[in-house]
């Protein structure tokens, strides 16, 4: 696993232009903005100099209810991934990985955390379709849906980018979406330290305890 490494005023650009059309197979699943890699690193982590604010989101969870991230989230230590329940590869994988390397941590420290998975292609992903989906990965999970302008312009807080939902060559219906996983402090409740999708379970499993607490990976 190698550490992304940032120059300051790219970072931005870097997460704002990391896009993946799931499963289409073709170019755009390829990172936009080159970025350098530290050789030699086994830290899958990017640790962030200016966090990301929270996007102040107030969305609908898969009971059908009204949730608003920042208040619910307040003083937890978050984790926030934008993907697709109808998704082939990149969001399943992104979410099991969560999922097992949150079953690691001891029983009061994962009622703490929360996992939070927004659609991105809200017209099919309804509150049910996300519970359902979400129930076979980690029910625990936060899954939201809404209309998909707010939660675009919730994901560009954090420099994700999100194409509304489109037909492939292939006719089939794919979502293009940044694969970053956010990880926010307790402490702060800001957005320090960025995951891409080559982060593995065993990189999760080692840095959960630490986020956990607040401190940085």
């Amino acid at each position: 696993m190698r550490k992304k490494t940032y120059a300051a005023a790219a970072l931005f650009a870097a997460a704002a232009l990391s896009l993946s059309a799931c499963g289409t197979g073709d170019d755009s699943n390829k990172p936009v903005a080159d970025v350098s890699a530290e050789a030699g690193s086994d830290k899958a982590a990017v640790v962030l100099d200016s966090p990301f604010e929270k996007p102040d989101l107030v969305l609908t969870d898969t009971h059908g209810k009204k949730y608003d991230l920042r208040a619910e989230t307040k003083g937890r230590p978050t984790l926030i991934y934008f993907g697709y329940t109808n998704c082939p590869d990149v969001c399943p994988l992104t979410m099991n990985n969560l999922a097992v390397a949150k079953k690691q941590l001891p029983k009061a420290t994962q009622d703490k955390l929360r996992i939070v998975f927004v659609t991105t292609d809200p017209k099919r992903d309804t509150p049910a379709e996300l519970g359902k989906w979400l129930k076979g990965i980690d029910p625990d999970v936060v899954g939201l849906t809404g209309e998909f302008d707010t939660i675009q312009a919730g994901a560009r807080t954090l420099g994700i980018s999100i194409e509304a939902p489109h037909k492939d060559k292939n006719g089939k219906i794919v979502s293009t979406h940044g694969t970053q996983v956010i990880a926010f402090s307790p402490k702060t409740d800001g957005g320090y330290v960025l995951y891409d999708d080559q982060t593995t379970v065993d990189d999760y499993t080692k840095d959960l305890p630490k986020l956990a607490e607040g401190e940085n990976p």
